[in-house]
């Protein structure tokens, strides 16, 4: 599909050199490839933090608090 994309300058540039290294005449496929790697990293991300927040609660306080001080020994005693 066509459409319109305001872009830096900049942007464009890189994105024709990006294509023409790799033997492409527009950058069309360049954009289309950061596009779907974006969009990755979006559903990745949503999925992470929903995994994350399910894991609430799956260690007990004391465990939690005794973490917590060997965390900060760590930090402490680090260079």
């Amino acid at each position: 599909m066509r459409t319109t994309v305001e872009m830096k300058p900049e942007h464009r540039s890189a994105l024709i050199s990006i294509a023409s290294r790799r033997g492409e005449k527009g950058f069309s496929g360049v954009l289309a490839d950061a596009i779907d790697l974006y969009l990755r990293s979006q559903d990745d991300g949503a999925r992470r933090k929903k995994l994350l927040l399910s894991l609430g609660g799956s260690i007990s306080a004391e465990e939690g608090e005794r973490m917590r001080r060997v965390a900060a020994d760590l930090r402490k005693n680090w260079r």
